[in-house]
């Protein structure tokens, strides 16, 4: 067991990434960190990571900030429940606990947006308390060495990777353990084809021993995935200005902005536009053209939903109502796929 941990200690000090979150103990960018790399690859979260320290150094930074321009900061990211619950967070912590982030695991899980995860890589990382970190990389690795065969997607999965993984712990350095472990899952024991010829571990591996290491970690299926038809309503009016809506229902995208919507349930095609536009919106201007902006809907894949989305250009008589010109449309907060569609239209 010991060997075990020794070894991947040795193989993390001489292949770790130079990450900019790795040379600090501070619990605020830790947390940062770690919240922003839920779901999100390294190489994808770290700039995000940079320009939110840039714009906010401080938890009390963060806590004044509007809640807009964290999220125009999170735009990209995705999951921007993470971003809302990380205000509301730095909110608490800089308000309630006068900036000092809880110093131990039990506490730091009372956080809101904080799970099992973040609180263990939290408390190793800024206060070296021995807790394991439990993540997908973790499951990965220990269940290919050992042979696990328990469903990673079962509800004790995460009781008894975490029994294994404190029992590997070096007790005098859980940090560096919880980072080598969750290192060697990024780099090493990738999910598909890793190259086990080159492991530091190809002679005790039990996977590799009994060539079950494209079966493991077991993983029973996942939820189906539902589709949904947004069409988004491009509207400009004799100023060149648009409508724009906040999405204030809870669900996808909360919070966020974007171009009035009909969703269908199916793909609709130019009739179905064209005549529930004149009765839902523009009731005020006539709609003098209206134009398919893509010919093939754009499908944004999220977790449990397919989008399936296309944009219509209307052109509407007069001048709108609370119209937002183009400038000023750039400074809101949208998800992605939308940011695109207003960069290159």
């Amino acid at each position: 067991m010991m060997n075990f941990s020794n070894v991947l200690i040795r193989w993390y000090l001489q292949n770790k990434r130079d990450l900019p979150w790795r040379k600090t103990d501070n619990p605020y960018l830790i947390w940062l960190s770690e919240i922003m790399l839920q779901q999100t690859r390294v190489a994808q979260g770290t700039p995000y990571f940079l320009s939110f320290v840039s714009a906010f150094p401080t938890v009390f930074d963060l806590a004044n900030a509007d809640e807009e321009q964290v999220l125009k900061l999170w735009q990209g990211l995705g999951y921007y429940s993470r971003a809302r619950n990380l205000h509301k967070t730095a909110q608490y912590v800089a308000n309630e606990l006068s900036g000092k982030f809880p110093d131990n695991y039990n506490d730091l899980l009372k956080l809101k947006g904080v799970g099992e995860y973040t609180a263990a890589a939290i408390a190793s990382f800024s206060y070296n308390e021995a807790v394991p970190v439990v993540d997908g990389n973790v499951f990965r690795v220990l269940s290919r060495y050992f042979d696990v065969e328990t469903d990673i997607a079962a509800a004790s999965a995460k009781k008894e990777f975490a029994a294994l993984a404190s029992e590997l712990m070096p007790k005098d350095n859980p940090a560096i353990f919880n980072q080598a472990i969750m290192e060697f899952g990024a780099l090493q024991c990738v999910p598909k084809s890793p190259n086990c010829g080159i492991c530091v571990f190809n002679t005790s591996c039990a996977a590799l021993q009994k060539k079950k290491v494209d079966q493991l970690p077991v993983k029973s299926k996942k939820l189906k995935v539902r589709n949904r038809f947004f069409n988004y309503l491009v509207v400009a009016d004799d100023n060149e200005n648009t409508i724009i809506q906040k999405r204030t229902a809870k669900g996808i995208w909360h919070n966020l902005y974007e171009f009035p919507l009909i969703e269908t349930d199916a793909l609709e095609d130019f009739d179905f536009i064209s005549a529930n536009i004149q009765e839902e919106f523009f009731k005020n201007n006539a709609v003098i053209s209206i134009e398919d902006c893509n010919d093939k809907s754009i499908v944004h894949k999220l977790s449990h939903q397919h989008l399936h989305i296309k944009f219509w250009k209307i052109k509407v008589d007069g001048t709108i109502e609370n119209g937002v010109d183009a400038e000023t449309l750039k400074t809101f907060p949208f998800p992605i796929v939308i940011y695109n569609f207003i960069e290159t239209n």
